[in-house]
């Protein structure tokens, strides 16, 4: 998963490291393998990092990482799985690389094409923090459908942003007031929508959106900590309307060439997100959607494919029988969790600690014992 973190204050180095740092360790269940504390003092910007390696497990993937200019420091959760693709075209107009992280080909793109061009031409899931220490600007940026968290707001005379609101509590003066608009809506979702989040002033970026913020906006705090940025700030870079727009011209003639065109995006889809340097794995729960995923895998796949399903004692909440079939149809390495009622309930106590705020998902539970 990883975990990002920043803070924008007052503070001088050992300081700003220090909320860092504890503002990181606060995220390390998200990554236990690495993690990173940056420091600008003079602009008293602090960025924090844990890390779950997936590509390049050497050093050379360390974060937060700089830019080859030291223009740019980065601190990203996520994947773009275009990365290999990318690399080539920059490695042809003149960029050369240390390691072979994602991470670094994202910084590239990002000197050679700028923020807000190559984010357009990542294909991934990510929550980015960025520091441009020459204009002094920080862009914060969320995968085109919001599959990464990230939070962020003023709160206790500072700027915060974290992959989860827990890490504010690193900061001392944190105001974790509760914002009842939130509530209301919580009770009326079953979770709390995007942009507003379960405390005052701290809010959701929007999905496929980058909000850039210079170090004046940072600084000058506004007297209702509450308030979002000013609409200028946020750029929506991608939306689902606008995918489909620029497709309409692509309208297939017949049901064949439909079909034949899902399995080749499909599959291309699943090839991109099967490129890691660990073990890779899959939900499987019998149903179409994974069942689909897992046969794509499994056909492009040089082994056997971990497969993972839940399973209950009671008839009728269970697919575990479904996908053991598709499981042994495809020919995975399937592993199977049958649930009682009392580890189910073993769970509940540790809701509050693995989510940050309400969350009312009835697979909950089934999925963290999963997991």
């Amino acid at each position: 998963m990883c975990g990002i973190v920043g803070i924008v204050i007052d503070l001088n180095q050992e300081e700003l490291a220090h909320v860092c740092e504890h503002m990181a360790q606060l995220l390390a269940h998200r990554g236990p393998d690495d993690s990173g504390v940056w420091i600008d003092s003079e602009s008293g910007l602090g960025l924090g990092h844990r890390r779950l390696s997936i590509i390049d497990l050497s050093p050379l993937g360390h974060q937060p990482m700089h830019s080859a200019s030291q223009r740019f420091v980065l601190s990203f959760n996520g994947e773009v799985y275009n990365f290999a693709t990318l690399r080539s075209e920059l490695e042809q107009l003149g960029a050369s690389f240390r390691g072979a992280s994602d991470t670094e080909v994202m910084l590239a793109a990002i000197e050679e094409w700028g923020v807000s061009q190559a984010v357009k031409r990542f294909n991934g899931m990510f929550a980015i923090a960025l520091w441009d220490r020459r204009e002094r600007v920080l862009h914060l940026v969320r995968d085109r459908l919001g599959l990464k968290p990230l939070f962020y707001g003023w709160s206790g005379g500072a700027f915060l942003f974290a992959s989860e609101p827990k890490a504010f509590r690193a900061y001392s003066s944190f105001c974790a007031d509760i914002d009842r608009s939130a509530v209301s809506s919580f009770v009326r979702f079953s979770y709390v929508p995007c942009p507003f989040s379960i405390f005052k002033g701290i809010y959701k970026l929007p999905p496929g959106c980058l909000l850039s913020l210079k170090l004046t906006d940072l600084r000058n705090k506004p007297a209702d900590f509450s308030a979002q940025p000013d609409a200028g700030a946020v750029q929506r870079f991608w939306s689902v309307a606008a995918a489909v727009e620029s497709g309409a011209n692509s309208l297939v003639r017949d049901v064949g060439e439909a079909q034949e065109r899902l399995e080749q995006t499909l599959s291309e889809a699943v090839r991109l997100r099967m490129i890691s340097d660990v073990p890779l794995g899959a939900f499987l729960s019998g149903g179409i959607d994974s069942s689909m995923v897992v046969a794509l895998m499994q056909r492009q796949a040089t082994g056997k494919v971990k497969t993972f399903s839940i399973g209950f004692h009671e008839a009728q909440y269970n697919e575990a029988t479904h996908a053991k079939l598709v499981a042994e149809h495809l020919g995975t390495d399937h592993t199977e969790l049958y649930v009682t009622p009392a580890e189910a309930r073993e769970v509940i106590p540790q809701l509050g600690s693995m989510y940050c705020e309400p969350f009312a998902d009835s697979s909950q539970i089934p999925t963290y014992l999963l997991s």
